[in-house]
């Protein structure tokens, strides 16, 4: 059974394969040769992913996404940004993950998620705390999402602790 890396993986491929075959099915008046390369390699990419080589499907899409910038398609997709990215792997994964995590763990995690949630808005509401703080309270909570986006609850929860740290030192009820 994948583990909740692999899931993402999977579902960032997911995501590009759906992006690149809306492109590739519409009427957008293209170079019909460019497009035609574009959903050769795409199929390429869809097999390298079912014959469990992700590297190689992954370097196809990227392959696509600079043939299309080479070609300059007006309507391909472009690359999205890492933020981006991550945004759409977690939405197409959230269906798949509740069937590999077992129901205990999705709990817990549930529990810091919440937890992470309640101390950051207590500490953004404060007042008074400095530029430095806040870029902390920032820092630490993308670290404990990336570490949740993974289900790794151990690294989770020491992020968690690191902000209750900051609550504290600041006054902040966590």
């Amino acid at each position: 059974m994948p583990d909740a890396y692999e899931v993402m993986l999977d579902a960032e491929l997911s995501k590009a394969f759906d992006v690149w075959s809306g492109y590739l099915d519409a009427e957008t008046g293209d170079d019909p040769q460019v497009r035609a390369r574009l959903r050769s390699v795409l199929e390429s990419a869809r097999e390298a992913a079912a014959a469990g080589d992700p590297v190689t499907a992954r370097a196809l899409v990227t392959d696509m996404y600079d043939d299309a910038g080479e070609a300059a398609l007006r309507w391909a997709p472009s690359p999205p940004r890492p933020c981006e990215a991550d945004r759409q792997a977690r939405d197409y994964a959230k269906d798949t993950l509740p069937q590999v995590l077992p129901l205990s763990l999705r709990d817990r995690l549930d529990h810091v998620v919440i937890s992470m949630s309640v101390t950051r808005r207590r500490l953004e509401a404060a007042p008074g705390l400095d530029a430095a703080t806040r870029q902390d309270v920032l820092y630490i909570t993308a670290r404990a999402g990336m570490a949740l986006d993974l289900a790794h609850l151990t690294a989770a929860r020491r992020e968690l602790e690191r902000l209750k740290v900051i609550a504290r030192r600041c006054g902040v009820e966590s």
